[in-house]
């Protein structure tokens, strides 16, 4: 990708460090900071909660939702960052399909640390029994030109650190 990105978009399974490494570099890059869980529906949440990945045809309302904030946002003169799994490629090329300035912040890392952090976190709908669903969901998106893989296990700073050496 050519260019300064105007969106980042820090992607990878629930779990992974998402919100935390969106909201550091929000900070960092005078941005604004989107959760992309707050664009689910109530019927979605609760869906999860219960225990039930949502189907793919779930999704597409939420990341239509999500997309049409990025561009009233980018339209209003601000950078973003937003922290949303972005598990399917679809949904990564609906984003792209704004057309507006961006990159996409891929957290990997290993199923068992993610996995002993969603069980160390509270108030999150989404079940640690959720995990192995978003690991089979996931399109890996490491060959797409716009992609940047960061390690989950790397010191937050150091995330940080590779984020924002991305987006230049």
């Amino acid at each position: 990708m050519s260019g300064t990105a105007t969106v980042a978009v820090v992607m990878g399974v629930s779990g992974s460090g998402k919100t935390t490494l969106a909201r550091a570099l929000a900070a960092a890059w005078t941005a604004t900071f989107l959760d992309a869980d707050a664009f689910h529906s109530d019927e979605a949440r609760a869906w999860m909660g219960s225990g039930r990945p949502l189907t793919d045809a779930m999704r597409v309302p939420w990341v239509e939702r999500i997309a049409a904030e990025l561009r009233r946002r980018v339209a209003a003169g601000e950078r973003v960052t937003l922290a949303f799994s972005g598990l399917r490629r679809g949904h990564r090329d609906r984003l792209r399909a704004t057309g507006l300035p961006m990159r996409f912040l891929f957290l990997e890392g290993d199923a068992s640390l993610i996995a002993e952090r969603m069980r160390a976190r509270r108030g999150h709908y989404m079940p640690v029994s959720l995990l192995d669903s978003q690991f089979d969901a996931l399109e890996d998106p490491r060959g797409e030109a716009d992609v940047t893989a960061l390690a989950v296990a790397l010191a937050p700073e150091e995330q940080l650190a590779q984020a924002l050496a991305a987006l230049v």
